[in-house]
């Protein structure tokens, strides 16, 4: 079994950053890549980004390209998100997944964590 957790979200204005972290724990010898998606209200979920086990292929959705990095330290166990130039669109509950291979599809993803609000105030 793999647990995740997010932190890092808050409250921010338009224009600002926020860094998400998400700490995986138990399974962690096994190599999962780790991705963030997000849930607006009345919305699905949305895939935002992915990184591989390696850290050597990320992915991400159009909207957030040039904004946001996804990056990761293994020996830490914690996946980032760096949010920059937050738009009050970005505004969502962020959750990490990990998954046997990078993916921007939520089936792919075996494990999630539970979320961490992101208000973006125009």
């Amino acid at each position: 079994q793999v647990q995740l957790g997010e932190s890092g979200g808050g409250l921010v204005q338009a224009g600002g950053s926020l860094r998400l972290s998400c700490v995986v724990s138990g399974r962690t010898s096994s190599r999962y890549a780790m991705g963030w998606f997000r849930q607006a209200p009345g919305k699905e979920r949305e895939f935002v980004a992915a990184i591989s086990w390696a850290g050597r292929s990320t992915d991400y959705l159009d909207s957030v390209k040039g904004r946001f990095t996804i990056s990761r330290d293994n020996a830490k166990n914690t996946v980032y998100l760096q949010m920059n130039s937050l738009k009050p669109e970005d505004t969502a509950v962020y959750h990490c997944a990990a998954a046997p291979r990078i993916s921007t599809w939520r089936s792919g993803y075996d494990y999630w964590g539970q979320g961490t609000q992101v208000t973006v105030s125009s």
